[in-house]
């Protein structure tokens, strides 16, 4: 697994997107941005869900939402949440931002709104989010469970699930799929690369984008 996210790190959205693509999975989830800092994230998910207060469960204990992933978590992780309860509530904030920070965490990922995202800029922590908000949790969200599977976009992702975000979007990739997946866009890197140095010599991009571009994805 180590050597699998080292290698998506070197990575972006549209070519993992792309490889997807042309294996028939799901691609990259749009409308999920950057809000604190603009800086590519990598890694394996630690999940969570959230739902609003009439699915709070009775009886056992009750933690404050995303603090038992955040303890379960390193650097080579993401949380990944989702609150899609249709609530105006943040799913995550300042106190966690810190508290991921200390721990090393790559970054958060919000299917739903975040907040705090000054103070997380201030840390130099990535939250990426479907939006923000500064309406907080309490009393509106709580947490289901963590560590089980969660909706993001249209794709289901599962703890463990390779998941990489930048500028462009957010892609998840199942980890038996992984190897190939990953195989596919780096051949698309070095296929763009090549054709990023044909146009930048002066060959038309007429026939650069003709000619090599719709065969990107061939096998």
């Amino acid at each position: 697994m180590p050597n699998l996210i080292s290698r998506l790190r070197k990575l972006d959205s549209c070519a993992l997107s792309d490889a997807l693509d042309s294996l028939g999975l799901p691609p990259a989830v749009s409308g999920i941005n950057a809000q604190s800092v603009r800086r590519r994230i990598a890694g394996s998910a630690v999940t969570v869900k959230l739902v609003d207060k009439k699915q709070k469960r009775v009886g056992g204990a009750v933690r404050h939402l995303c603090t038992a992933a955040i303890e379960e978590s390193n650097a080579d992780n993401i949380v990944v949440i989702e609150q899609r309860t249709g609530l105006d509530a943040a799913a995550w904030g300042g106190v966690l931002s810190n508290a991921a920070k200390v721990k090393g965490i790559s970054g958060v990922i919000v299917e739903g709104p975040a907040r705090d995202i000054d103070e997380a800029a201030e840390l130099d922590f990535p939250v990426y989010a479907r939006h923000s908000t500064a309406r907080t949790a309490r009393g509106r969200i709580y947490e289901l469970d963590f560590n089980i599977e969660v909706k993001v976009g249209e794709v289901l992702v599962k703890p463990g699930t390779l998941v990489m975000a930048d500028m462009s979007g957010v892609v998840f990739i199942q980890k038996d799929r992984a190897e190939e997946v990953l195989i596919i866009a780096e051949r698309i890197v070095s296929k763009e690369k090549l054709m990023t140095a044909a146009v930048l010599k002066g060959k038309p991009v007429s026939g650069v984008m003709g000619a090599d571009y719709e065969k990107m994805l061939d096998q």
